[in-house]
């Protein structure tokens, strides 16, 4: 069946739809899963057009959605820029992961008020919000399973990040364009996301705008069920498998992960940390957009009167010197020092707390950093002058 004669969506998909099963809807369709996340509770948010970028924000309707937009992205560089059609995930990745949803940057853990001469915990936590996020990437996904690992994988899960997760929502999209910071491919986490998603919608702009949706979850086939669509062709099945072979086919940059944790272990005092430093300038951008990164410090504070007090938790990066202090100064005093611990914890020492990269290769850092520093450029010089390599 060719584009211009596959079927249109009509009635609601049979409502025995179970995950790994693929439907068809149009522009309207798309309306109608908006409408239908907002009734059943959640906040939607989805990629919108915010100070020269793509962000996530709340999106009531399409016209929410960045129609027509897409990205250039290089080392220390992204510009917006028009398509020549109207689609409305054209782009690769913005700055904002998921992390902002599941990791609070700023979290209350306690607050304390004095009554009768002694304190009194003040309220209790809210409940984690109903969230649904339009637009989720493949390597955002595999970043989230990351910080499943960290946050929930161990024999204390962190309470508010298990709430959070449990309660998101996620339409994923593949991606159809590849950008030149983007290494996906290399880290094992894209182009194409292959599960972490509730739905899982891949676009196909022409004569027919439409999405392909995969069914991810059972929460997802419910809320599909819901939807008006038709079952996917095997020419829509073809199209979307093209939209993300296209896509990987774009990938420019690499990494070579073998042997990557050992490589990087002993090539603890490499020269090339040297040159890093001196173009560094210790911002901790990298670790603001990168979608694992999970440096937090704790701040206690009281009101003037002393009638109140709390703890909050709040970001941190380890680019900063108060990240590393102990009593009398900071462990890593030094640009060189700090860029090797983010360094070497994101490929190597990772590995050994969680089992996996801490990179998912989106290709942020190299994006976003001011001076253009490529990770990926770094770590190919460091393994072609391997200090310590066997003959």
């Amino acid at each position: 069946m060719s584009e211009s004669s596959a079927p249109a969506p009509t009635a609601p998909a049979e409502s025995h739809l179970v995950a790994g099963e693929r439907v068809v809807i149009d522009l309207g369709g798309l309306e109608a899963l908006l409408a239908l996340l907002r009734e059943r509770g959640h906040r939607v948010v989805g990629p919108t057009v915010r100070d020269g970028a793509i962000v996530f924000g709340d999106i009531a309707t399409l016209a929410d959605l960045p129609r027509g937009w897409t990205d250039e992205q290089a080392p220390g560089h992204y510009r917006l820029r028009r398509r020549d059609d109207e689609a409305l995930f054209g782009y690769a990745v913005g700055p904002q992961s998921l992390k902002p949803f599941l990791f609070a940057p700023r979290l209350r853990l306690v607050q304390l008020r004095r009554s009768a001469g002694s304190f009194e915990v003040a309220g209790e936590r809210p409940a984690p919000p109903r969230l649904a996020v339009l637009g989720a990437r493949a390597c955002d996904l595999t970043a989230m399973s990351v910080q499943d690992r960290v946050f929930v994988g161990g024999p204390v899960p962190e309470e508010d990040y298990a709430g959070r997760r449990a309660a998101l929502f996620v339409v994923a999209v593949q991606c159809g364009v590849a950008r030149q910071t983007c290494f996906c491919a290399s880290m094992g986490s894209g182009p194409r996301a292959d599960g972490g998603f509730d739905l899982a919608l891949t676009e196909l702009v022409g004569a027919q705008h439409r999405f392909v949706v995969e069914i991810g979850s059972a929460r997802g086939a419910e809320v599909a069920a819901a939807l008006p669509s038709h079952k996917a062709t095997e020419a829509d099945e073809r199209a979307a498998a093209a939209v993300s072979a296209r896509t990987a086919a774009q990938l420019e940059r690499t990494v070579d992960t073998v042997g990557i944790k050992e490589l990087l272990y002993r090539n603890a005092e490499h020269p090339q940390l040297d040159d890093i430093a001196s173009r560094c300038v210790s911002c901790g951008n990298c670790t603001l957009v990168c979608p694992t990164c999970f440096c937090s410090t704790i701040e206690d504070t009281s009101n003037l009167s002393g009638d109140t007090a709390e703890r909050v938790r709040r970001w941190d990066s380890c680019f900063t010197l108060d990240h590393s202090y102990v009593h009398g100064g900071s462990v890593r005093g030094s640009v060189r020092a700090r860029y090797r611990q983010w360094m070497t914890h994101k490929f190597a020492s990772w590995i050994d707390q969680f089992g996996s990269s801490g990179c998912v290769g989106c290709g942020r850092c190299v994006t976003w950093c001011p001076v253009g520093i490529d990770i990926t450029a770094e770590l190919a010089t460091i393994r072609s002058t391997d200090q310590q390599a066997t003959p």
